[in-house]
């Protein structure tokens, strides 16, 4: 059995939109005379807030030597799998053979990179950092591809406490640390 639901009559205003009409125009009028939110980008850039997590670089120590020592650990963490390290051995007559392996080839897919951080909080030797730079672009999809050279470029240098390039400073460090 049906039921017929009655509805009261529509007023002349209510048929003529007339209260719907005016309460876009206070809306359109509040919004005409307010301060101007919109940003002239990329000349104004809005500010970042403290701990963004930006893209990911890779950096080098005060020597500019590099941090990373392809333990692969970024890479087995990544949840999209953004990135892929060849790893490669240092040669024993080398100055710093003593370090045994770093990246023969480092790449990150910032189409993947979905901006977690889990890369910076993993990686021991801090050789993989997070900028604030937010804006990334490119024409095709191989220019997302960020790789090595492109990791250093964009990342730079950064302090190193680890020591594991200096054989004789982390011989002290070590020392320090059991007295």
């Amino acid at each position: 059995m049906a039921y017929v639901v009655e509805r009261k009559p529509l007023s002349l205003s209510e048929r003529l939109y007339i209260p719907q009409v005016l309460a876009g125009m206070k809306t359109t009028l509040k919004h005409f005379f307010a301060p101007k939110v919109t940003m002239e980008y990329p000349e104004q850039r809005p500010a970042i807030p403290p701990g963004y997590r930006g893209v990911p670089t890779l950096v080098k120590d005060p020597h500019g030597r590099e941090k990373c020592v392809s333990c692969q650990l970024c890479e087995f963490v990544c949840p999209p799998k953004a990135i892929r390290i060849t790893p490669g051995e240092i040669p024993p007559d080398a100055a710093h053979a003593h370090v045994e392996k770093g990246p023969k080839a480092f790449d990150i897919d910032m189409l993947r990179c979905i901006y977690c951080g889990l890369c910076q909080e993993v990686c021991p030797e801090e050789a993989i950092w997070l900028q604030n730079q937010y804006s990334m672009s490119g024409y095709t999809r191989a220019e997302m591809v960020n790789d090595k050279a492109k990791l250093y470029e964009l990342g730079g240098t950064l302090p190193d406490a680890h020591f594991k390039w200096d054989k004789k400073k982390a011989a002290e460090a070590r020392g320090n640390a059991h007295h």
